[in-house]
């Protein structure tokens, strides 16, 4: 029960990595708000919680949404301990020049601009409290990047280097930042990954992977809770790879 008594926003959910890491941070004692775009499935992954999880519909990408998400968790337990930035999205394999404008506005809109308005709405909050954790979601494809991914791959390197420089500025006030960086996992987001979702695509993948297998969302919640956990009282900065030893 590591987080018992401690509150957590996790945006993106209602799904994927998000609702593994709901689920491990719930079993573990805390409260956590599941917010995310799709309003009903977050209502939905509510209710199999219980008393220890509501459901806030957001769009990431937009100043007033992240606000009221961040007012509606205030003002249900009138403090944010923990914030999880999850909420994320690609676009499709292309060469880079291919990609439309309206792709890479919405990929810089949901995986970038994200971390900064939630960041607005919450760090102040933090800082008031004099202590937090926050965990931004980034990916291998930050670290060691795979063609034709370009500015889906871009968008995590910037990610984690929001996540370091964060770290650093908010290290005074007691607010750790972390990032977590997970290979290609069983999430809505695979086949966009891939292009299609094949038998012969994914054992391409795998064979990437060291340990032979994609990451899991039960794999994230148990790296998300110990890094926002007072166990990693002494970890800031850092962009904790849970990939299976792809970037090896």
């Amino acid at each position: 029960m590591r987080l018992t008594g401690k509150t957590a926003i996790v945006t993106g959910g209602a799904s994927g990595f998000g609702a593994g890491i709901v689920r491990k941070f719930t079993a573990e004692g805390g409260r956590v708000m599941i917010a995310d775009i799709n309003g009903q499935a977050a209502a939905g992954l509510a209710e199999q919680m219980g008393d220890h999880a509501l459901a806030q519909q957001v769009d990431v990408a937009d100043g007033t949404s992240v606000d009221a998400m961040a007012q509606a968790a205030i003002s249900a337990w009138g403090h944010v301990d923990i914030f999880v930035n999850n909420a994320g999205i690609t676009h499709l394999p292309a060469a880079m020049e291919d990609v439309t404008e309206e792709d890479f506005d919405r990929v810089v809109a949901v995986n970038m601009k994200s971390v900064y308005l939630t960041a607005r709405a919450l760090v102040p909050h933090m800082k008031s409290n004099g202590a937090g954790a926050i965990l931004n979601i980034a990916s291998t494809a930050g670290l060691s990047p795979r063609p034709r991914l370009n500015w889906y791959n871009a968008s995590k390197g910037w990610m984690i280097t929001a996540t370091k420089t964060m770290a650093v500025e908010l290290a005074p006030d007691g607010v750790r930042v972390n990032a977590l960086c997970p290979v290609a996992g069983e999430t809505p987001l695979l086949k966009s990954f891939m292009g299609e979702d094949t038998p012969e695509m994914r054992s391409k993948f795998i064979a990437t992977i060291p340990l032979g297998r994609f990451s899991t969302p039960q794999d994230m919640g148990n790296a998300a809770c110990f890094l926002c956990s007072d166990e990693a009282s002494m970890i800031t900065g850092t962009a904790m790879e849970v990939d299976g030893g792809r970037c090896i």
